[in-house]
């Protein structure tokens, strides 16, 4: 097998282009349009429509999903690179059409969805013409969907839904939602008991409770606390097959919860820079900060974090290529989950520390990058979910010893080396030491 940590030649001349372009074009857009998914805004549509249009000019729009899915087809490992860079802007992803939630929605209607469901939701969502929302967890149950309360209830040509979803990201500005509901609520195994659905925002029985903010966003928050009151929709709104809903959803929250850890990477990459200029720009005591010794210890950590963060981060993007199939790289994916937040916590904290009361203030990033850090241990599935799921998997390759003792238990090992020598040592009349 071959290893290679060099980027195509001819990519790294795309990953120059996109560099500066989001240098220069895209991250002063986030000074003038606070929220790039809202289209009622006439400035953010002025704004970022012609940038979007010299992406797609470019080859490099919807860079996340496959030849056979509408996208360019270039992979993990590639759309990986071009997030490092895209991760240091609010706006990029939406400039280059790859943006959370959508980008997942997009895959789960490409994966599952019927020519017709393609048609009016995929296509419009890949244009970015219209945006959605992913209404999965509810008030009472986040990280276990085995305790959804939300139902499906089929009804000639309908299904009739009832019941609330909790923190909907951009279900304020959303055209339809995605959303989960029991549909089989005697089945036997828990995991078939429920469906996928396609809901239009403007269906009747569709209630906004309140829109919740996260403390580090602007405007009056995006994420929907909503109520589906006898909500009925056409029978063809079904996404998928019919009680298999968990299937459905894996294959959108194995590349999302990637897609996360890809854009946070380049929030890491923006705190360490900042810290590393820092500590080289301001003096105290009669010396730089670079030339204190617990500084360089912040440093040198933060930096060895980065990364093996990135390489875990690549490694797993590059599995993702290979194998084709989410289920084959749960592990990996669940790792990456489970360190994303705490590296981009303790590197924005460090740079926050070496900023000293600077670092505190809305006037560098690093009071939102820990913020955010918790926000990405939460999304997705919390971290603690995910550690589970990466020790079942790792357990998976093992098994008991078949006695009391370890298999590397050191007099085990000696005997049998002694067993295996035997006829040689007698031969040469070697005495070896008692080690029982």
């Amino acid at each position: 097998m071959a290893w290679d940590f060099e980027t195509d030649p001819a990519f790294q001349t795309e990953l120059d282009w996109i560099d500066s372009f989001v240098r220069d074009k895209v991250e002063p857009v986030d000074f003038i349009v606070p929220e790039p998914l809202d289209m009622a805004n006439e400035l953010r549509n002025a704004v970022i429509k012609p940038l979007q249009d010299q992406v797609k000019a470019r080859g490099l729009w919807a860079f996340h999903l496959g030849k056979e899915l509408g996208g360019p087809g270039r992979g993990q490992v590639q759309l990986a690179l071009m997030n490092e860079i895209l991760g240091r802007s609010r706006a990029a992803p939406v400039v280059f059409g790859c943006q959370a939630p959508d980008s997942g929605n997009a895959e789960v209607l490409a994966h599952f969805g019927t020519p017709e469901q393609k048609k009016i939701y995929l296509a419009p969502l890949l244009a970015n013409e219209i945006c959605s929302s992913f209404a999965m967890t509810e008030p009472q149950a986040g990280s276990d969907p085995k305790m959804f309360e939300m139902t499906a209830v089929s009804e000639g040509d309908e299904w009739v839904l009832n019941g609330k979803k909790w923190f909907a990201t951009n279900a304020v500005f959303a055209s339809f939602f995605i959303t989960m509901a029991i549909t089989d609520p005697d089945a036997a195994n828990p995991y078939k008991r429920m469906s996928i659905f396609i809901v239009r925002a403007d269906t009747p029985g569709i209630r906004f409770i309140r829109n919740m903010q996260v403390v580090n966003e602007p405007g009056n928050g995006s994420h929907g606390y909503i109520a589906f009151d006898d909500v009925r929709i056409s029978a063809d709104h079904l996404l998928g097959p019919r009680g298999e809903a968990f299937r459905v959803t894996q294959v959108r929250l194995g590349g999302g919860r990637v897609h996360h850890a890809m854009r946070s990477l380049a929030q890491c990459r923006i705190a360490f820079d900042m810290m590393c200029e820092r500590a080289l720009s301001r003096q105290t005591q009669g010396t730089n900060l670079s030339d204190k010794q617990l500084v360089q210890g912040m440093i040198a950590d933060s930096w060895m974090q980065l990364e093996q963060f990135r390489l875990l981060l690549m490694r797993t993007a590059w599995k993702i290529d290979k194998e084709q199939d989410y289920k084959k790289v749960r592990k990996d994916i669940a790792a990456v989950k489970a360190v994303m937040p705490r590296v981009l916590h303790d590197i924005a904290a460090n740079a926050l520390q070496i900023h000293g009361s600077l670092g505190m203030t809305n006037e560098v990033p690093f009071i939102d990058q820990i913020i955010t850090s918790f926000r990405m241990g939460l999304a997705d599935g919390p971290t603690e979910v995910h550690k589970v799921t990466l020790a079942k998997q790792i357990l998976r390759d093992y098994k008991p010893s078949a006695d009391d003792f370890p298999t590397h238990h050191t007099l085990r090992r000696h005997e049998a080396a002694l067993h295996q020598y035997a006829d040689l040592i007698e031969r040469l009349g070697i005495e070896l030491p008692d080690r029982s």
